[in-house]
């Protein structure tokens, strides 16, 4: 089956060169972006009643662009001004770099991981005697809270914005041939918003060994999966399907 139409469940890319526009043009194939979730920020007055003292940290953990955004949020809606000697954990550098739009980055105290979780450990271990904070959505993966109790370290975690599952109704009597997650999340706003979906010839494109599992526990069939040695992105394993299902 010749693929003319891909849905991205994810927020259309704000760069010019996405490798999506380019497998678009290449391929003359319609790619629609749309969240299937977003983000929401929790009022300063709820955070309050989790006990959350901004004035008593003095590391932040910040493991997404969205932490970054929900901290300095809520920081502005306490009237906190945070102070040049806060230290900032960066999970990846595309965390560190975007803190950039918030404070002058060769002035502060910014420490860079890898990419993982578990790479930033190094860096907060050498920092053990700050008194850190952990801004989160609602739904955090289970291995960052226990990465950070095995490190005997003085945190807490506070909810700062949550996931919120988007009204795809619109989308009802609307088909493509290729659908793409890339989170349980995801899949968990497809069936909330179609609880009677039907796969049938409609291909389904996966990022991630949890975003597969999920895919798998709806009886749902996974068609590309990404990242892989030959396709490390989505947008690689897309291309690589529709050559070789646009040609037949």
């Amino acid at each position: 089956m010749k693929v003319k139409t891909i849905l991205v469940s994810q927020p259309e890319p704000k760069v010019e060169n996405s490798p999506y526009f380019d497998l678009s043009e290449k391929h003359k194939v319609k790619i629609d972006f749309r969240p299937f979730i977003h983000v929401e920020g929790v009022p300063a007055k709820e955070i309050r009643q989790e006990k959350i003292d901004l004035t008593k940290f003095t590391g932040i953990i910040l493991t997404s662009r969205n932490a970054v955004d929900h901290f300095f949020r809520v920081a502005d809606e306490m009237r906190f001004k945070v102070p040049d000697t806060m230290r900032y954990f960066c999970q990846s550098e595309a965390v560190a770099y975007y803190l950039q739009k918030y404070v002058v980055y060769r002035k502060r105290k910014i420490y860079v991981g890898k990419r993982t979780f578990s790479e930033l450990v190094p860096l907060i271990k050498k920092y053990k005697d700050e008194k850190f904070l952990l801004p989160t959505t609602d739904k955090v993966k289970d291995e960052i809270p226990e990465i950070l109790n095995d490190l005997k370290i003085d945190w807490k975690q506070a909810t700062f914005y949550r996931t919120v599952i988007s009204d795809l109704s619109d989308l009802e009597n609307v088909f493509y041939d290729i659908l793409v997650f890339f989170s349980p999340s995801g899949i968990e706003s497809l069936f909330h918003n179609f609880p009677d979906f039907k796969q049938n010839d409609t291909k389904i494109a996966v990022f991630g060994n949890t975003t597969i599992k999920a895919v798998e526990e709806k009886g749902l069939r996974v068609d590309i999966a990404a990242p892989t040695p030959e396709t490390p992105s989505m947008s690689m394993a897309l291309m690589k399907y529709i050559d070789k299902e646009n040609k037949k």
